[in-house]
């Protein structure tokens, strides 16, 4: 009976996941009918409107409250409007993607896309030793290894798939068309990036997601777990490593700003310091998100303030057994 009720409970998940996979695809495929700045502009309107309504607006207010104390609430509110906007133009972008990236380096003041550091590209495109660029969910992130990619830069990217399977299959055919090679976060990640970086290639990786299990550090003045992996990869392999970000500008551009190379702490032998170069990319990150706080995704459970279900199980058990006691 158990078995029954388990395949019952798994298939309506299963058709949960597909629907809303659906209608996400419905809702892209209605704004590619019209002209990307149109559609941009409609998704930021829409999610202005909606996002405030959903369950994670509630999050987004705390991560604020939490990284702003100074802040008042007005100001607050704002910037979570703000970043539900921003949050509805990065799906709408997503579908035009190929048309939104018109950087021609030949002509660099023209078109949407402006680039701050063209000759660390081809500085990194002409150079035989392994690499690894850094990034955050900022702006529209999804452009810079299409950047890369268009100066003949492939880099193998780290990802964290959605959750959605339905949404992570198409994601990442869509992904692998306009970026380098893409590795999706799971256990036997690291041993792909390490065998990029030993054939002496290039590594792209997020490094502001959330990471239960990783290093001790502080991100907005709070406590806060980050994933050592960029750091153990660089002192394996005594590699150079670049910050790299988006920046959304007014009236549907962008600013791609490949930085210079970062000098990464080392510890009393001389090695790479993984806790301090875990610290170094929360510092690069928070610096960014504090130019531009509404260009971040701040309903992304970074600090892990919402519960597993586990947690909310064992929770649920030791009331019980309080009750029962």
């Amino acid at each position: 009976m158990k078995s029954v009720i388990t395949r019952v409970v798994l298939k309506a998940r299963q058709f949960q996941q597909w629907s809303v996979a659906q209608l996400l695809f419905a809702l892209l495929t209605f704004l590619k009918l019209f002209p990307a700045d149109a559609s941009i502009r409609f998704a930021d309107r829409f999610m202005r409107r909606l996002g405030p309504k959903l369950g994670r607006h509630n999050l987004i207010m705390k991560n604020l409250r939490n990284a702003y104390p100074e802040k008042d609430e007005e100001e607050l509110s704002r910037i979570a409007v703000a970043s539900w906007g921003h949050i509805g133009r990065l799906a709408a972008e997503y579908v035009f993607l190929d048309k939104l990236f018109d950087f021609d380096p030949e002509n660099p003041g023209v078109g949407r896309i402006e680039v701050e550091g063209v000759e660390r590209f081809m500085e990194l495109l002409n150079r035989d030793k392994p690499f690894i660029v850094f990034t955050a969910h900022t702006g529209n992130f999804e452009l810079l290894p299409v950047a890369a990619a268009s100066f003949g830069l492939y880099v193998t990217v780290l990802f964290r798939p959605p959750n959605n399977p339905y949404v992570a299959d198409k994601v990442f055919r869509f992904r692998k068309k306009r970026m380098g090679r893409l590795v999706p976060s799971h256990a036997g990640s690291a041993f792909a990036l390490a065998g990029a970086l030993e054939k002496g290639e290039g590594v792209g990786v997020l490094v502001d997601q959330k990471f239960r299990r990783g290093t001790d550090t502080q991100y907005f003045n709070q406590d806060v777990k980050t994933n050592p992996l960029l750091a153990k990869l660089a002192r394996q392999f005594d590699c150079t490593v670049y910050p790299a970000r988006c920046i959304r500008l007014p009236d549907n551009r962008f600013r791609l700003v490949l930085e210079p190379e970062v000098t990464l702490p080392r510890d009393g032998t001389g090695r790479i310091d993984v806790t301090a170069t875990a610290q170094l990319l929360n510092d690069k990150v928070e610096s960014w998100v504090r130019e531009y706080p509404e260009q971040w995704l701040w309903y992304h459970d970074r600090w892990s303030r919402r519960k597993t279900v586990a947690e909310r199980y064992r929770e649920q058990n030791e009331k019980k057994n309080r009750r029962k006691k």
